[in-house]
Order: C-alpha cells, then structure tokens, then sequence
C-alpha cells in the first residue's frame, strides 16, 4: 500500500486533495442555494429588512442623541414613511395629470413609427399589409391564449398575497434590527464557543461593514440617478417625467441590465410625444448619468466597501438571473460582496477597512476591537469577553 502510495506523482495527490475540497465547497454553496429557494418568502423579507435597516438604523442613531430608543426607531421609520408616501402620490398626480396628453401625442407617434417602417431605406420597407397581418396574428394568439392569460393573472393575484406578506415581515424585522439589532447579535455571540467569538465578530462587522455601504450607497445613488433623469425630461418636455425618473431609479437598483431598461422606456415614451430627435437625447442623457454614475458617484459613494472586478459583478448578476430571475439579479452583487469580505477576513486579509463606529447603525456588532455590554461567564465563573480575550496589535 505504502509503495503504491509513493508511486502517485505529487501533482496528481495535490489535484485530488483540491478536487475533493472543491467538490464539497460546490456541494456546501449548492445546498445553501437550494434551501433557500424553498424558503425564499423568508430570504427575501429578512434580505428586504436589512436594506431597511442599514438606511433607517444611522437615522435612528441620530435621533436617539435627544429621543429615547423607541422614539427614535419610531420617527426613524416615519421619516422613510413620508419620504416614500410623498413620492409616491406626486407620481400618482402626475400621471393623472399628463395621462390624456400622453395619449393623444402616442397614438400620433404610432402612426409616425409605422409611416418611418413604409419608407425604411435598402428594400427593409414594411408594408402596410404585413403590418395589418402581424397585428390579425397578434389578436388571434390573445384569442388563443385566453384561458393561459387568465391564469397567470389568477397567479399572479397569489402573488400580491405574498408580496404583501414579505413587505410586512420585512418591516417587523426592521423595527426590532432597528431598535435593539446590536443586542441580537451580543446574544448570537453568546451561543459561540468563546475562543471562536473574536473571528466571528470581525468576520460579521466587515461582512455587514460591505452589505450597508452597498445598501445605502445603491439608495442614495438611485435618488440622484432619478432627479437627474427627472430634470432632463423636464426639461425635454416629455409627459410623465415623474414615472419615467422614478422608473430609472428603480432600474437603478439592478446591476447592469436595470439602467439600459429604463432608458429605453424613456426613449421610447419621448420618442411618441416629441419625435426622434427628442427620444435620442434622452437616450444620450439617461447615458450620461449611467456614466457619472458608474465613474463619479459609486466611487464617490461606496468608496471601497464593495470592492469587486466588474467581470465578477457581470457574472454574479447573470448567475443570479438565471437562479431566480430579477431577484437574483438584485441580490446577486451584494450577496457575493458579503461572502467576498467574510471569506477575507476569517483569511486574515479583509479586502475593506473595518468601521470606526462602534455600531454603524446596523444589527451586527459593536466596533471590532471593543468590548461589548453583556459579559459571558467562562467556564472557571469568571466573566469573559463575549468576543473573546483580546490579541496584540500586530508589529508594526
């Protein structure tokens, strides 16, 4: 056995050990995506409840400098209240207002797209028969497919349901991470051999330290993205300025493919209300803020705290994508940024700079380096650090 052994080459025993070591990282990652997927009304509620929280927490710590506790949660999650319901009802008025316009001015511009495809140049014409045909095999197909449509729609009445019990668990988590998320996490720490607390305790704060920047830095970024977009279809003039920014803000929140989707809906709304030379600069205008925002203001922003290749983002959005669709695509970039950072900092090597606050306004624990509040007896009765005992800086 041991002569067999000897005669393996060394390359190949190295291959094997990190093939096998591979085979059971794929099994362990496919395991975890798995039980997600059959609990995803949970991931997405508590995923939803720490955006929530990384946004309103340092809100609340502001607050809490003249309020109590639960005062300051309190006016922290009013305050996203009256910011989101102003928003909200100005895009309702708005559209309200500017509806009838805009659908006089589309039906003029349909007509315009379909004059443009009779007269294209190179023989790529579209007649006005072929035209007449592709809309007769359209209604037969809606004809057709009634009943299917009918379904989906009944589906998709289950899923409002369900929305509607993920936003609520998403703010019932947001409340109590809000309001006491540091004591949930000392009481977390408790349940974790002592001698192990100190890396799960920097491991946490660096992976919490990257998810919040990336958190608040998307909102914050997705606000100047939409007053951008807003102020230049104002000033265009094209109908429904309101929808269409709050629609690039919302596309501003999917990584790579939710910019392009807005613009094109921009382009295509102020390509039927004001003609083409109006669609192509909010085409180039809705590209320039993609621009400034890709160059300018997540550097500016997020500074380091997210720090991947723009190859590895493209792969973990489209990854995503594939698992679960836009949800993926949402969850994707910030998911593999906290796994990245963890990874590195239980390696020794934290790809990002620890918080300097003691909290961050987040439900993960106080600054790496202190003490927490609540002391943990050891084994002998004498109380320890819950994080565990303290270690030397390192040489300089």
């Amino acid at each position: 056995m041991s002569e067999s052994v000897e005669n393996v080459p060394q390359w190949l025993r190295t291959t094997g050990g990190w093939s096998w070591r591979l085979v059971a990282v794929v099994a362990a990652v496919a395991l975890v995506v798995y039980a997600t997927t059959q609990v995803q009304v949970v991931f997405v509620a508590v995923f939803l409840a720490l955006v929530l929280t990384s946004v309103f927490r340092p809100l609340a710590d502001f607050y809490a400098r003249a309020l109590p506790r639960v005062l300051a949660t309190l006016f922290a999650l009013l305050s996203g209240v009256v910011v989101f319901g102003g928003l909200m009802a100005y895009v309702v008025a708005s559209v309200a207002g500017q509806w009838s316009r805009l659908a006089g001015e589309f039906d003029s511009g349909v007509e315009q797209i379909l004059d443009s495809l009779q007269n294209l140049p190179f023989g790529l014409s579209v007649t006005g028969e072929q035209l007449n045909e592709w809309i007769d095999a359209g209604q037969q197909w809606l004809a057709d497919n009634a009943e299917d449509l009918a379904g989906q729609a009944a589906e998709r009445a289950g899923s409002v349901v369900e929305g509607l019990m993920v936003f609520a668990l998403a703010i019932f988590c947001t409340v109590f991470f809000v309001h006491s998320g540091d004591r949930m996490w000392r009481w977390f720490l408790r349940q974790v051999p002592a001698r192990q607390r100190r890396r799960w305790h920097d491991a946490a704060g660096a992976g919490w330290y990257s998810f919040s920047g990336f958190a608040r830095g998307t909102v914050i970024i997705a606000f100047i993205d939409g007053v951008l977009a807003f102020v230049l279809l104002q000033i265009l003039g094209v109908p429904l300025a309101a929808p269409l920014a709050v629609l690039v803000l919302i596309g501003a929140f999917i990584p790579i493919i939710g910019a392009p989707l807005a613009m094109v809906i921009a382009a295509v709304v102020a390509l039927a209300a004001q003609g083409f030379v109006t669609a192509l600069i909010v085409t180039l205008g809705i590209a320039a803020i993609g621009q400034l925002e890709g160059h300018v203001l997540q550097p500016l922003i997020m500074g380091k705290q997210v720090s991947l290749h723009p190859v590895v983002v493209a792969v973990a959005v489209l990854s995503g994508t594939v698992l679960a669709g836009i949800l993926g695509a949402v969850v994707a970039v910030p998911l593999v940024a906290v796994v990245w950072t963890v990874f590195s900092t239980l390696r020794g090597d934290p790809p990002v700079p620890l918080p300097a606050d003691a909290d961050e306004g987040s439900p993960d624990p106080p600054e790496p380096g202190g003490r927490a509040e609540v002391a943990d007896p050891g084994e002998d009765g004498v109380t320890a650090d819950p994080v565990g005992p303290r270690q030397p800086p390192p040489p300089a």
